[in-house]
């Protein structure tokens, strides 16, 4: 089953790769910017609480898909790739096992401990 998650996570990425390739940005800015997302995690310098509520603020697809959406009806591809780089990072980063935290440390997600 895990293999089959990460498959579709990769589906996922690619589909992240594809929606960038609709934008007018060069491909290093993706290259660039593909690993911010990750900034998420200086919450873990105040505690793990703070650190869990930041990381999976910058990595709940929900909200990259709420960001992307209202990037299409605002006509705003700097909205949209914000959205795109969300959603694509956290594909990337639940195809290597990391997935959203919970409260207590950095290494238990819903998808198990690390």
């Amino acid at each position: 089953m895990k293999n089959l998650i990460k498959l579709e996570e990769l589906a996922m990425f690619l589909l992240s790769i594809y929606l960038f390739s609709l934008l007018d940005f060069a491909w290093w800015v993706f290259l660039l910017l593909i690993l911010t997302p990750d900034i998420g995690m200086l919450g873990y310098l105040i505690n793990p609480k703070v650190g869990a509520f930041t990381y999976n603020l910058f990595h709940h697809k929900g909200i990259a898909l709420l960001i992307l959406v209202f990037g299409w009806v605002a006509i705003s591809e700097e909205i949209l790739l914000t959205g795109i780089i969300l959603f694509g990072h956290a594909s990337m980063d639940r195809i290597f096992g990391y997935g959203l935290k919970f409260s207590d440390n950095f290494k238990h997600t819903h998808l198990g401990n690390l």
